[in-house]
């Protein structure tokens, strides 16, 4: 029954149809892993301050965790402690500066910047020392931007200064100078830290990505497509077996019929003469 050449025919036009609609499914699936890849953000691409934050607001998605460069300012005695900070899963101290930086246009903004880490908190006041005692001057600096961090109770209640975190409000009133002055409500992780410092541990954000699961669905359709056109086949195939089994069951039923009803009419005949002769 599959060997006859009609069938043949459609078998080879099934095939070449749940190809195409495979083919599909493998495209549509392609578009779903395309769309879920994330998007590699150029963050460590060095770019200019000014060209990714503006003071008095928050940072965007997009920003955070964008090398950035920026002229400024460190204003010596301005430096801050944060206490209880890791750096590769070790426990210790943040310096953090206060810098003016250079807008560009006339104005100076005031932007935190994490300089470096210390192991103890001698190490870091040594490092504070050390800076209190440099120049102000500007200067070119790189660093990674984040927002700032929420303030939190010291756990030293004898220090209500000491911080762990770097909010940038709490900042704001520990440094001098900046009254009327705009700020960053954010902080830069210098990448190149003073003497004395250890480069704090900033990496890259991690991508997020998302699967496109409509593409996926639209795949799963096609490739059932695939498997239906075969699928169609076959009971076309099967359907028509059963109606030739069926025809020749009734073709064999009405010759079994008429052969019974042949070799029963001699035998009347026979018994009709015979009565006819008594």
């Amino acid at each position: 029954m599959m060997l006859r050449p009609r069938w043949i025919g459609a078998l080879i036009f099934a095939l070449a149809l749940a190809a195409g609609f495979a083919a599909l499914g493998q495209w549509q699936l392609e578009r779903a892993i395309e769309s879920g890849k994330a998007v590699e953000a150029p963050t460590e691409t060095v770019l200019p301050l000014a060209q990714v934050a503006q003071p008095g607001g928050p940072l965007t998605d997009k920003a955070v965790g964008q090398l950035v460069e920026f002229t400024g300012t460190v204003i010596a005695g301005d430096d801050q402690l944060l206490y209880d900070r890791l750096n590769d899963g070790k426990t210790g101290w943040w310096v953090v500066s206060h810098v003016n930086v250079d807008a560009g246009d006339g104005r100076t903004i005031a932007l935190a910047v994490a300089r470096g880490w210390a192991p103890s908190e001698g190490e870091a006041k040594a490092a504070v020392a050390r800076l209190a005692s440099e120049p102000e001057a500007p200067q070119r600096m790189v660093g990674r931007i984040l927002p700032d961090e929420q303030p939190q109770v010291p756990d030293d209640k004898s220090n209500p200064t000491a911080m762990k975190s770097l909010g940038v409000g709490q900042l704001y009133n520990l440094w001098t100078g900046v009254d009327g002055m705009d700020v960053y409500n954010a902080y830069a992780v210098e990448q190149t830290p003073p003497a004395g410092l250890v480069k704090i541990d900033s990496p890259p954000p991690i991508q997020q990505t998302e699967l496109n699961w409509l593409n996926v669905f639209y795949a799963a359709e096609w490739i059932i497509f695939a498997g239906f056109a075969i699928f169609l086949w076959y009971r076309l195939v099967r359907d028509a077996k059963q109606r030739e089994d069926e025809e020749r069951e009734l073709e064999a039923t009405a010759a079994a019929a008429a052969d019974g009803g042949s070799a029963g009419g001699p035998v009347d005949g026979a018994g009709a003469r015979a009565g006819k002769v008594e």
